[in-house]
C-alpha cells in the first residue's frame, strides 16, 4: 500500500532536510539559488517540490512530497496536497513572526486540513525556545483544530520519523510503523 504526505511551512523551516533525513531513496529536490529576501536566509531554496520515499514495516511505502516555502509559488502547494493523507507542517520556532506563519499555514490549508489531518513540527527550539509548544496548541485549538505538536529537528531521522508516525497514527493506529 502506498500513502502520501506533504511537508509543508514556511522558508527554512526544514521540509528538504527532514525529507533528505527519512527517504529511503535518493531525494528529488527543485533547489535554485536563491534571489529574493530568502537569499537572507539560505543560499538555495525550493522552487517546485522535494520528493522522498520512506519505507514501513510490511512493505507499505510512504511518498513524501515537500512544498515550496515561498508564497510565491503557493500554486504548487494545492497541486502537492492532492491526493495525500495529511500534512506535517514545520515551524521555525527561530523566526520573530512564528505564530503568524502557523496561522497563515494554517489558512491556506484549511481545506486540506479538514478533510485529512495535520502534524505540526516545531523546529529550531534549541535557537528560540519561544513560542512553547503549548503556545502552539493553544492556537491550533482556538482555531478548532487538535493535532499533536512536537519538537522536532529536521536533520534527525528519528524527530522526522515521529513526526511521520504522529501523522499515521492520527489517520490509522493501525498503519505500520516507520523504522528511523
Amino acid at each position: 500500500m502506498h500513502h502520501k504526505i506533504l511537508f509543508t511551512g514556511p522558508v527554512g523551516a526544514g521540509k528538504t532536510t527532514a525529507i533528505a533525513a527519512i527517504s529511503d531513496t535518493t531525494p528529488v529536490a527543485t533547489e535554485a539559488r536563491a534571489r529574493d529576501r530568502t537569499r537572507l536566509l539560505k543560499p538555495h531554496t525550493t522552487v517546485a517540490m522535494d520528493y522522498g520515499v520512506m519505507e514501513l514495516e510490511g512493505g507499505e511505502k510512504v511518498h513524501l512530497y515537500g512544498t515550496p516555502g515561498q508564497p510565491r509559488f503557493d500554486f504548487m502547494w494545492e497541486i502537492l496536497a492532492e491526493g495525500g493523507l495529511g500534512i506535517v507542517l514545520l515551524i521555525d520556532n527561530s523566526a520573530p513572526d512564528a505564530m503568524y506563519r502557523l496561522r497563515q499555514f494554517l489558512r491556506v490549508f484549511a481545506e486540506v486540513i479538514e478533510r485529512t489531518r495535520l502534524v505540526v513540527g516545531v523546529t529550531k527550539m534549541d535557537l528560540a525556545p519561544q513560542p512553547t509548544l503549548a503556545d502552539y496548541l493553544r492556537r491550533l485549538s482556538s482555531a478548532g483544530i487538535r493535532a499533536p505538536v512536537l519538537e522536532a529537528d529536521a536533520r534527525s531521522p528519528r524527530d522526522v520519523a515521529l513526526l511521520v508516525e504522529a501523522l499515521l497514527y492520527c489517520i490509522d493506529p493501525g498503519i505500520g510503523g516507520a523504522d528511523p
